[in-house]
């Protein structure tokens, strides 16, 4: 079990050789070393994780559910369209799958013009 936006750790018996992730759009792997798994979830569904060992054979098969957060999350719903707003301690709008389009898109918009402002200011502070 994943939750969206967030990084999980795990640790394998063996080294591996190669990991496979059935659906890329819902969790991201990377080993982080030969015996060190990092999962990401990406969106919310089900996939599966299969881990290869220097001889090619599974040494990790497993499924991976990737969910939202319920910690500090407020949907508002008008109507058929919801909005999300993480809490803590003060609501902040938040991008997550399911909001209504417009709210999503003007969300986005605003956090990749401030990553970018950002990115910017860091390059320019050099």
């Amino acid at each position: 079990m994943v939750t969206v936006d967030r990084a999980k750790v795990f640790r394998i018996e063996d080294n591996a050789s190669a990991v496979i992730v059935g659906n890329p759009f819902i969790a991201d792997v990377a080993m982080f070393d030969e015996k060190t798994v990092v999962i990401t979830g990406k969106s919310y569904g089900t996939t599966n994780l299969v881990i290869l060992g220097r001889d090619n054979k599974p040494i990790v098969d497993e499924v991976i559910t990737v969910r939202a957060s319920d910690n500090d999350v407020v949907s508002v719903y008008r109507k058929a369209s919801r909005a999300t707003l993480s809490c803590n301690p003060v609501c902040e709008p938040t991008l997550r799958l399911g909001d209504d389009d417009e709210t999503f898109k003007a969300n986005a918009e605003q956090a990749t013009s401030r990553n970018n402002m950002a990115i910017q200011a860091a390059g320019g502070a050099k």
